[in-house]
């Protein structure tokens, strides 16, 4: 077995590609919780017919595109800020509060404590349990939020967890951040996958709470991560106005923004997704309910975590079983408070999934 000390994103294809020989083409990677549907059959199309776009400028305040968004968020324009994918509004947001100390709940995306650094801000972990089955605790939260916390970080549904905050917990959140004087920001890459998203939707809170800013992105759910486009929604203007007048201007190049002009108002395509994911959410964990040797964590968006519990497996084992079969599972080992018994894989198609299930039932039952 090939031991590395770093651990692979579902990104980092070229690298395995060097280290095990696999053509990246080859390799299906259940790491990057991206749509398996791929691009919208549509989008290509219309895409292709519009890409004279590149030969004009986009529109500097991309009014067009915010509309079509805060319509499928039923929200306003005005409280609508795009970016070059929600990494650059995440930073662009941490970077206009300047907080001096963020607590973030967690495990979680590397990205946050990571800008919080940059800015010159401490990161201090609110650890989800997993003896809690890594849900949320707002007793917990409670006693651990004071007036020294200036931002709260969430990522809703969580990643790697795959585990999620209601609406109306997250009620209760901005309320007691409130009273601290602390913002929230809630990272809701993944929730358009969810069963239950109108429970945990948290736009509709924008409305009321100053202290809320809700960020999304297209990479995931809209099969579309090299398009880079992302968006933030609060119903702070003072927020926005900050954001706005940091941001450089055309952040968003005429593709991604002609794109995101299409892909909300994909009603076949997004029905599908949901549909797809729904299905093999409830027939991934029958199987792994099934398999001896591990436990998951129920799971909110389009991937779940997984707990290795037989001796002499970990989450190496399983990785260099899964690659060399040409399929590529997330280690979580580099996440806070999880160690290498820990995994995470989203969900491909039925067949794919089907395989890779095998693979480790497997591994489980001759290691």
């Amino acid at each position: 077995m090939i031991r590395h000390a770093d651990h692979f994103h579902g990104s980092d294809l070229e690298k395995i590609e060097k280290i095990y020989g696999i053509k990246k083409e080859e390799i299906t990677s259940f790491s990057a919780n991206v749509n398996p549907l791929g691009l919208s059959s549509r989008l290509k199309q219309e895409l292709a017919e519009r890409l004279d776009v590149i030969t004009s400028y986009p529109d500097r305040e991309y009014t067009a595109l915010r509309t079509i968004i805060a319509e499928y968020c039923d929200t306003i324009k005005e409280n609508v800020i795009v970016g070059n994918g929600s990494t650059e509004l995440i930073s662009l947001f941490i970077n206009t509060i300047h907080p001096k100390k963020a607590l973030i709940i967690g495990p979680t995306y590397s990205e946050y404590e990571r800008e919080v650094s940059l800015g010159g801000g401490i990161s201090l972990y609110f650890p989800l349990k997993e003896e809690e089955n890594f849900l949320f605790s707002f007793d917990r939260l409670k006693n651990q939020l004071n007036e020294s916390i200036d931002l709260l970080i969430l990522c809703n549904p969580n990643n790697p967890t795959s585990t999620a905050v209601t609406r109306k917990e997250l009620r209760r959140i901005c309320d007691l951040c409130k009273q601290h004087g602390t913002f929230v920001m809630v990272d809701e890459t993944y929730i358009e996958f969810a069963d239950d998203f109108e429970a945990i939707n948290g736009i509709p809170l924008t409305n009321y709470y100053n202290n809320l800013i809700i960020l999304r992105g297209i990479a995931k759910f809209f099969a579309s991560p090299g398009l880079r486009l992302g968006y933030a929604i609060t119903g702070n203007k003072d927020t926005v106005k900050a954001i706005n007048a940091r941001q450089n201007p055309w952040t968003i190049n005429s593709v991604a923004e002609a794109a995101g002009k299409l892909l909300f108002t994909d009603s076949e395509y997004i029905k599908a997704t949901k549909e797809l994911i729904s299905s093999e959410r409830r027939r991934i964990c029958r199987r792994l309910d099934s398999i001896d040797g591990l436990t998951y964590y129920k799971p909110s968006a389009n991937f779940v975590l997984v707990r290795i519990l037989k001796e002499g497996v970990n989450a190496d084992t399983l990785f260099d079983m899964a690659i060399r079969k040409h399929m590529m599972i997330r280690n979580c080992s580099t996440f806070p408070f999880l160690d290498n018994m820990y995994f995470r894989f989203c969900f491909m198609s039925p067949e794919m999934n089907d395989k890779l299930l095998d693979c480790i039932e497997e591994a489980l039952k001759n290691i």
